[in-house]
């Protein structure tokens, strides 16, 4: 019981890698808090969780709700010791696509908006809400979740990349800024995980991800989530301003 009554706010945690992390850290004794935008399926998470779960129905990009989520989670519980920053969408799409000299596709500006809005912006948000509590309190762990291709790069995700990226950037100055409060802040890169979103993929990409990892496998939700629970522990407790790979040991190519 390593979360032993500790509150831990997951953003993102109705599915996925959200709903994983959620699971483990109750079962490690953790009171589970969860938003998302999608009401129903994180309902239905939180159910699970056991009777201090709550669920909250919060877009990240919006500042004022953040903090009202926030704010209210503080004084139902009177504490908040962990953040993880799971939220996160996807547009792939090229730059530009060009045949015979002419254009002939692009990434759409809202597509580029939106993923930096809830990937980059939403973390943001949901960490500047939390970090006054958090020093009030003399302690806290804020996660914040990046990607192998944050480091590596990816084909067709300038966007995505571009968060994944600047959410290591900021792990690292949040570390050093907040070291002073108690708080540790680090990031998790998962590499290809076995999602709803990799699951709708053609089986040849699903297999050629496989191929290219030397474990010889896609990695579970629960994977990411047991480097989430080890960064929130006290097992964790000197560690700040990194950045943990959970990939299989994949480089990811061009």
């Amino acid at each position: 019981m390593r979360l032993q009554d500790r509150v831990v706010l997951i953003t993102g945690g109705a599915a996925g890698i959200g709903k994983a992390t959620a699971e483990r850290f109750a079962e490690e004794g953790a009171k589970v808090v969860i938003c998302d935008v999608m009401e129903e399926v994180g309902k239905a998470t939180a159910a699970t969780l056991g009777s201090d779960a709550r669920f909250y129905k919060v877009n990240v990009m919006d500042r004022a709700a953040v903090q009202a989520w926030v704010d209210d989670v503080w004084s139902k519980y009177g504490r908040i010791d962990i953040l993880v920053n799971n939220a996160g969408i996807l547009r792939d799409n090229q730059l530009v696509k060009v045949k015979d000299g002419a254009l002939t596709g692009q990434m759409p500006e809202a597509d580029f908006d939106l993923v930096i809005g809830v990937n980059l912006k939403g973390v943001f948000n949901c960490a500047q809400a939390v970090a006054p509590y958090m020093a009030k309190q003399g302690r806290g762990v804020i996660l914040n979740a990046s990607s192998i291709v944050g480091l590596d790069g990816n084909f067709g995700q300038t966007n995505y990349v571009a968060t994944k990226s600047a959410v290591i950037g900021m792990t690292k100055v949040w570390a050093r800024e907040m070291g002073r409060y108690g708080i540790r802040v680090n990031a998790v890169a998962p590499g290809f995980c076995a999602t709803d979103i990799i699951k709708t993929m053609p089986e040849k990409i699903i297999e050629g991800m496989k191929a290219r990892t030397p474990l010889g496998r896609m990695g579970q939700p629960r994977d990411i989530a047991n480097a989430y629970l080890f960064l929130a522990s006290d097992e964790a407790s000197f560690i700040t301003g990194d950045v943990l790979r959970v990939d299989g040991g994949i480089v990811v190519g061009t």
